[in-house]
């Protein structure tokens, strides 16, 4: 029979899990727009995807590593990342602007409240680690969705 600590452990994995789905998801898109943003602001968008790029991978291995500490097992392909991920892909190579930055806003939307149930998860089931970890992962998220609304002014 599951007790509540099992409950609150597999809630916690799952969270993980899809934060790590919508990181590498957002990671792709955003190189993805980085590649093919064009018009007049095409060196400064094209330079803040990057950046926003560099800082989504970068979470990336942190993430998986706190399922791996909790002894369970992350994501193994692009077929678990493309069924867990709640970032829709956009293979459209000629999208404007515009529409990338508010897309690439609206999904680290999605990506800052999955991060807000690992937060919540992480405490219900007691793993300190996680909850202080998962704030900084939260602040970068808060930044690329600050700068990203500016740059759509």
């Amino acid at each position: 029979m599951a007790t509540s600590g099992d409950n609150s452990k597999k809630a916690l994995i799952s969270a993980l899990n899809g934060a790590l789905a919508d990181t590498l998801a957002l990671y792709l898109k955003t190189k993805n727009f980085h590649w093919h943003v064009a018009g007049p602001r095409f060196r400064d968008l094209h330079l803040l995807f990057d950046e926003q790029a560099l800082q989504l991978l970068g979470t990336v291995d942190a993430i998986a590593e706190r399922v791996r500490k909790n002894a369970e097992f992350t994501l193994t392909s692009i077929g678990s990342v493309a069924s867990t991920t709640q970032i829709a892909d956009q293979d459209d190579v000629t999208i404007a602007a515009d529409a990338m930055l508010k897309e690439l806003h609206d999904d680290n939307l999605k990506l800052h409240a999955r991060l807000k149930e690992v937060k919540e998860t992480s405490e219900e089931a007691g793993d300190n680690a996680t909850s202080g970890i998962v704030d900084e992962w939260a602040d970068q998220c808060e930044e690329r969705i600050w700068f990203l609304r500016q740059a759509s002014k």
